[in-house]
């Protein structure tokens, strides 16, 4: 079963600012991290059942980049809402949920 995906402006925030930081460190690595990413929401779009990490709110941790996917899904409309795209090595306090 396919859920939709609907990315929050603060996760395209997220995603944007990482892209543009990667890019500043070496030309192309914002390219790749956008590409990783989008393979990580094809897989929410797939299985969005991972791991609850606040109330109803859920994580998807990249691997090859320190970010975890925080989002959550309504079910009776089979949709899966991204919240943010969070940096892992910034401060835990400043973490979104």
């Amino acid at each position: 079963m396919i859920f939709n995906l609907v990315i929050e402006p603060r996760a395209i925030l997220d995603i944007q600012d990482a892209i543009d930081y990667y890019d500043s460190k070496r030309v192309g690595l914002g390219e790749h991290f956008y590409e990783i990413v989008d393979e990580y929401l094809n897989i929410l779009a797939k299985n969005p059942f991972f791991e609850i990490r606040y109330k109803d709110y859920r994580a998807l941790a990249i691997r090859k980049f320190p970010f975890i996917i925080f989002y959550f899904i309504d079910e009776e409309i089979k949709t899966v809402y991204i919240m943010s795209v969070f940096n892992t090595s910034l401060n835990p306090s400043k973490y979104p949920l």
